[in-house]
């Protein structure tokens, strides 16, 4: 998991004096992770894969994704090194908002109601992204085990996901990184 880390403390985390960073909760920060300088490099993601999928295994997910775009790449990595390992986990998309067309799914993937699922994100703040995937997932009979994420920025996040019944399980903190 040390690689992981330095790979993600070399190319993602992005440090200001003043926050300048302007987050997806609309906050400003002096911190910026962006997770995806990993997620598109095929050896980095496969590396992240492994890791997240050792962080959920011990829960049986039948599903893992959550909402795209940075839950993507996570879900099909942690798919095809669960299909390596012998216990597939089918990768699931949840969208922003269902489709206007055709089914009006908001979530696409393989599974059936009542499959048990590990929400992904790459990055918690306030947990308002995995917190909308979760509802998704709940809405469509899936039952959620919990949200997975590379990092959590130590933000509320966790609170705001335990006040729905839902716990946060993370590889690394912000402290960690920093």
């Amino acid at each position: 998991m040390s690689d992981l880390k330095e790979l993600i403390k070399e190319r993602c985390l992005k440090v200001a004096d003043e926050p300048t960073f302007k987050l997806a909760s609309g906050k400003l920060s002096r911190f910026y992770i962006d997770l995806k300088r990993i997620t598109f490099d095929p050896q980095a993601v496969l590396l992240l894969g492994t890791e997240m999928w050792n962080l959920v295994k011990d829960f049986n997910p039948e599903g893992v994704g959550g909402l795209t775009l940075g839950a993507d790449p996570i879900a099909y990595a942690v798919s095809f090194v669960s299909l390596q390992k012998g216990n597939p986990i089918k990768p699931f998309v949840v969208r922003k908002e269902p489709k206007d067309h055709g089914t009006g799914k908001q979530i696409e993937g393989l599974l059936e109601r009542g499959s048990r699922v590990a929400v992904l994100e790459d990055v918690v703040t306030t947990g308002g992204s995995a917190l909308k995937a979760v509802r998704a997932c709940r809405r469509e009979g899936l039952e959620v085990i919990g949200v997975f994420a590379v990092v959590d920025r130590e933000e509320g996040g966790r609170e705001n996901l335990k006040s729905e019944g839902v716990e946060l399980y993370s590889l690394f903190k912000l402290s960690d990184l920093l």
